[in-house]
């Protein structure tokens, strides 16, 4: 707005043309669907903003700040293919900055880059598939709580929470995860042709790294902050305006948690679903440390 604002003042308008400008736009919490408290990343609440950031009046290339644990493949695939288009139709370079962790989805995201930096700490990679959830059969008969699920079709209640582990149904999760797996490998493969420098056995292995070891595999470019990096390629003038998707005030006033595995059971947005979310964002986090 202020720069909006400085762009009408005639002396001025020429004196700020003369500025590159690289809009950045942060990539920041877990991937999927939020809820009154918790902030999710997906490609609906993130439509406006990407557009906005391509769309830039001036704009010589975009930057994203990448900070995620991951969560659903579908939303990573959905953002980053947004980027990406919008990247071809504006012909601008994308640079992508890892910040405290891009692993799983989040490494997803920052593929959307033609270059990615991450700091030396920065925690990078986790090219892998998880789900992850409860198992509930013996509390409720502790309690004499009776389980009463009424279905058409024997497969719908698949690894129902209140029952035995079935072996048959963790055999098909599993090549169910195998299949995202693979697509997940071939969107590496593709973004990152001619620069990996290990075996696949070693990168696909669901492992993650520092951003130095990383730089090492050939999962990133190089070594670098975003604002110190941007002005050694567009120089010490260059103009960084930040873009954000918008937030609703309680989301503001008291932060945000999601919903964030890979196999997302649509919440109906209750506060005790919003509470076991955040725990389960909160654990997604610490998996790295953070």
């Amino acid at each position: 707005m202020i720069y909006k604002l400085i762009s009408r003042i005639p002396g001025l308008r020429r004196f700020s043309k003369n500025k590159p400008v690289v809009p950045v736009l942060r990539l920041n919490g877990a991937i999927g669907q939020g809820g009154a408290l918790r902030s999710g990343l997906t490609a609906s609440a993130l439509a406006e903003p990407i557009r906005r950031a391509f769309s830039t009046s001036g704009a010589k290339a975009v930057a994203l700040a990448v900070n995620s644990p991951g969560g659903s493949p579908v939303q990573s695939e959905l953002i980053a293919s947004r980027i990406r288009q919008h990247a071809e139709e504006k012909d601008l370079k994308v640079y992508v900055f890892c910040e405290d962790v891009a692993a799983s989805g989040g490494y997803w995201l920052a593929c959307a880059g033609d270059e990615i930096y991450a700091s030396k700490a920065s925690i990078v990679g986790s090219i892998g598939v998880v789900a992850a959830g409860f198992g509930f059969q013996d509390l409720i008969q502790r309690y004499g709580v009776e389980r009463r699920v009424h279905t058409s079709g024997e497969k719908k209640v698949i690894l129902d929470p209140f029952q035995k582990e079935d072996p048959d149904e963790v055999a098909r999760l599993k090549e169910i995860q195998a299949e995202i797996h693979e697509h997940f490998k071939a969107m590496v493969r593709d973004r990152r042709q001619g620069k990996l420098n290990a075996e696949e056995s070693e990168l696909f292995s669901g492992a993650f790294w520092t951003g130095q070891e990383a730089y090492k595999l050939g999962l990133i470019d190089g070594l670098g902050e975003l604002r110190q990096t941007l002005r050694g390629v567009f120089g010490e003038k260059v103009r960084l305006p930040l873009v954000e998707p918008k937030q609703s005030w309680l989301k503001r006033k008291f932060g945000g948690a999601s919903l964030s595995t890979f196999f997302d059971g649509a919440g109906d947005g209750s506060w005790a679903g919003d509470l076991l979310s955040a725990a389960e964002e909160r654990a997604l986090w610490s998996r790295y440390g953070l």
